[in-house]
């Protein structure tokens, strides 16, 4: 099931000033294809939770309409427009068993919908299939890990076959193992299911493994859509590239000046055709080139070995940061000594942003 957001806006009265009103989620416009995976992504308070709160019917829009595919639910309860629902903090019955959680969506159908309990059992054991909890069907929540638990949410969520499917982080309160392998299993359930799926995180990592688009968003505003590689690649302005990317990108203060990009007193890019302005330059961390004559000169403070890949953690005046992080290949650590590093950097790996709007400048 498509949907489509159009100029979706959601408004609260202020708490602490009268007459004064807060933007949730400030005219919103995206589509999410059919049987696709999308992440919401952004930093806690930017909007992400209402936006599904939105999706699902739990709130009202302040201004703007929800489609699913060509019907409009934007005023219809959540009960009418085919959602499933799962929480971070899972939400299961703790008096009933498992088989019990998943079937008690199927015990609130009527009319031509409602089923027996055979009916209801054999869609128990299916949805139980697909997420693989049959051998606990009897256990109650509390006798189940975290990621049991989980996964009995999900089911809940995808018996009534829903349209779409919302997920509220749900894997927050998982160690970081269990979250591994649960958000797999997340991807390998919705891939199976086809069902249209919007997954909630401030997870960077979590968002781009196993989502088709990802959506960025801060401050109730949307900030870039695409695939997840390409919005690592190819940011649509400072924030995105400053979100995305562990160690993050590095920021320096810089200047375009006769056609290079300089870091303090060094030319470190060419930038042919581009008129003189102050500018910030962000590296990411694969983006260094250590050697003997290159082009940025930073300050050692140590190397951190990481197994395959060593951190050369340093300092320079333009950094933003407290330190520049870059990762190269293991092998080349035994060269780094001394009390200076030196770099090349690689242009796919550079971006430029306007300095007042941060906006990218595209080369």
């Amino acid at each position: 099931m498509k949907v489509v957001l159009e100029n979706l806006t959601k408004q609260y009265q202020s708490r602490n000033i009268k007459g004064q009103t807060v933007t949730a989620v400030n005219n919103f416009n995206f589509e999410i294809p059919d049987g696709q995976l999308i992440g919401l992504l952004g930093p806690s308070g930017c909007g992400k939770s209402t936006t599904l709160n939105l999706i699902s019917g739990l709130e009202t829009p302040t201004s703007g309409r929800i489609f699913f595919g060509d019907r409009d639910v934007t005023s219809l309860p959540p009960e009418e427009r085919g959602v499933g629902l799962v929480f971070q903090n899972y939400a299961l019955y703790p008096h009933l068993t498992v088989e019990e959680n998943i079937i008690f969506p199927l015990q609130n159908l009527k009319g031509a919908q409602k089923m027996t309990k055979e009916a209801m059992h054999a869609k128990a054991m299916e949805v139980a299939h697909l997420v693989q909890i049959e051998p606990y069907m009897h256990r109650k929540p509390r006798e189940m890990s975290g990621g049991q638990q989980q996964r009995v949410a999900i089911a809940r969520a995808l018996v009534k076959i829903p349209q779409v499917l919302l997920l509220d982080e749900p894997l927050s309160n998982l160690d970081a193992r269990l979250r591994l392998q649960t958000r797999e299993e997340l991807r390998r359930i919705q891939r199976e299911t086809g069902v249209t799926t919007i997954f909630v995180t401030h997870d960077q990592e979590e968002a781009m493994s196993i989502s088709d688009l990802i959506v960025v968003m801060k401050a109730g505003e949307l900030q870039q859509i695409d695939k997840p590689q390409n919005t690592y690649d190819d940011p649509a302005n400072l924030f995105v590239a400053q979100f995305l990317g562990t160690p993050q990108i590095n920021t320096f203060e810089a200047r375009i000046q006769d056609g290079r990009v300089f870091i303090g007193d060094e030319a470190v890019l060419e930038v042919s055709g581009q008129k003189d302005r102050p500018v910030w330059a962000t590296v990411r961390p694969e983006g260094f080139i250590h050697t003997e004559n290159g082009a940025l000169t930073c300050r050692l403070d140590r190397v951190e070995v990481m197994g395959r890949d060593v951190s050369v953690v340093s300092t320079h005046p333009a950094m933003t940061g407290r330190n520049i992080r870059t990762i190269i290949a293991a092998e080349e650590a035994p060269d780094i000594t001394g009390e200076t590093v030196r770099f090349n950097l690689k242009p796919g790996k550079v971006f430029l942003f306007e300095k007042d709007s941060e906006e990218r400048i595209r080369l």
